[in-house]
Formats: C-alpha cells, structure tokens, sequence
C-alpha cells in the first residue's frame, strides 16, 4: 500500500518518523507531499524550511534541541553576515545548513525543477521516504497585517521567525497558488494512494498551501481513498508553534473541532487526543488516540490508529 503523507513543519517531519517505521513493518511505501509556502529568498539563495526540516528529521541531521537546522551547527557566515550590516539580520543561517541552500540554488537556476533539486538532495540524506515539495512553482504565504499605511502584508517568515507572531494577522495569502500546479509524481502519488494522512502540522500555513494548489484536492478525490486527519491540538492549544495565534486570525475555534471544521469534507477519520473527544460530525469517524509523539513507538500507534480506522 501507498501510504500518503500532507505535512509541513516540525510537527510534520516528527509524524513522519512514525509514518516510516510503520510503513516499513509492513512494507508499505510513503511518499510525503510537502508544503512550500514557507519557502524565501535570502541573501540570493532559495531556502525551503519544510522540505530541509523533513528532509534532516528523516536523514538523521536535524539538531535535536532546536528540532530545525543542522546538528553540530555553527554560524561563521552569519557572523560575517551581521558585520557586514547584511540584511535580513533576524533570520539566520548555519554554516552547514547554508551548503544546502547552495547546492539548491544553483541546481534551480540551472534549470531543475524543486522536484528534481529535492530528489538530489536525497541522495545524501537517504530519507526512507519519497519526498515531494506540493509544487515546483513558486508559492509563498504572506500575512496580511495592519500598517501605518493601512493594510500590509510580509512574507510568513518575517512574521513568525522576526515577529513571532506577535503582530495580529487578518488573513493569509498564499501568492502564486492560484497559478501553480502540482509538483512532478504529486498527483500520480495522490492517486495511488491507499490511505492519505493529514500530519499534525499548522492548519493555516503547512497544510492549507498544499490544498491551495489547483489540482491537489481533485486528486485526492479522484483516488477514493480515505483520508485521515491528525489533530495538532491538544487541549485547546498546540503542542508546538503557533497554530492557534493563526487559526484565531481565521475566526476558527482552537481546538480540535475547529479544525476539523477548518478540513471540512476531506476528511474520512479525524484522530483527536481522548481529552478532546466530541461527537463526530455526519460521516466523520472521530478516533480517540494518544497525540503526543514522545517517540517513535507512540507515534507509529497513532499511525496504525489511522489504518486501522479506514482499513
């Protein structure tokens, strides 16, 4: 069986792992369609933050503390960097990290296609996974804030990495959605599938990008297969990040409900934590199951918690 996987993030590259160990005592394959949106240019270099997260996770390479970047990291470049007055100053970038970005770049202007720059960087990591960024074209959210001019809107990364989401956000925007297509083996993946998860991943910024993609969602359709949601609340707040600053700019209720609501038709089963348990909706199977993903064994039984739901 095909297994999957709408992700983006830390929480997504986490739920990954688990993905992965209980697709391999099975035999299954895993194929995880990342989100893009967070993606920027910096000091001319292309960095994708979800796809490195996922790619490093599942690699081995990821620093455990920070959970994002390189292990055994350091920050000569960014030193340099700050004096030269370089900007952005607030976003940083080890020295590790930064050959990535390189090799990225250069393979982009060279033609390749994100796909195809994404698959050459596996090479190295050896992920388990087949690792799709949701396009090869550009799309990138922005927040829409209030100004001393008016409306404004900054991309998601000065938002969240310089801001931390402390300026309240009236909506997002996900430029070049609407004109993007699926990234190469995407919709070939989606329509394969036996089972599609929903990684407990952000709502509003690493799965709402990937469904924004024309094409996407008619593929999921026209696979017939289940979809299985995680919820990345617990108790009415997220475990990690700041799903609920952006599900409250959304007017959506931070809790599991709410974004079950915010997936609406999509889902199949929608997994929650038992203290988050409600009725489920028409033709919604909601499954209580611990959502803490304290390790790898935890996580592979939400996992089979999901298969077994629409087996």
């Amino acid at each position: 069986m095909r297994i999957v996987v709408l992700a983006g993030g830390i929480g997504g590259a986490r739920f990954l792992l688990g993905v992965r160990e209980f697709a391999a005592q099975r035999g299954d394959e895993v194929t995880a369609i990342v989100n893009v949106g967070d993606d920027v240019w910096m000091h001319g270099l292309r960095i994708c933050p979800d796809l490195d997260s996922v790619m490093y996770t599942l690699g081995g390479g990821i620093d455990p503390q920070r959970a994002w970047g390189r292990a055994d990291e350091s920050w000569k470049v960014k030193e340099e960097l700050a004096a030269y007055a370089a900007e952005p100053a607030w976003f940083g970038l080890g020295d590790r990290d930064l050959a990535t970005h390189l090799v990225r770049t250069n393979l982009l202007n060279a033609g390749v296609p994100l796909s195809g720059v994404t698959e050459r960087l596996c090479r190295r990591w050896q992920p388990g996974v087949t690792l799709l960024p949701a396009s090869d074209d550009r799309v990138e959210t922005h927040v829409v804030i209030d100004s001393a001019d008016g409306e404004g809107a900054i991309h998601f990364q000065e938002w969240w990495v310089r801001h931390r989401a402390e300026l309240p956000a009236k909506r997002f925007v996900f430029l070049g959605a609407e004109e993007a297509s699926p990234a190469d083996g995407v919709v070939e993946a989606l329509r394969q599938a036996g089972v599609i998860l929903l990684a407990p991943s952000n709502p509003v910024v690493s799965i709402a990008p990937i469904l924004a993609i024309p094409g996407i969602k008619e593929a999921m359709e026209a696979s017939k297969a289940p979809v299985v949601g995680v919820s990345p609340i617990i108790g009415g707040a997220p475990v990690r990040g700041m799903a609920d600053k952006c599900l409250s700019a959304l007017g959506v209720e931070v809790s599991a409900r709410g974004v079950a609501g915010l997936y609406g038709e999509l889902l199949s089963a929608w997994l929650v934590d038992p203290g988050d348990r409600f009725d489920g909706e028409v033709g919604l199977s909601v499954v209580p199951v611990p959502l803490l993903m304290t390790d790898v064994e935890a996580t592979v039984a939400m996992v089979r918690a999901a298969a077994e739901e629409v087996a």
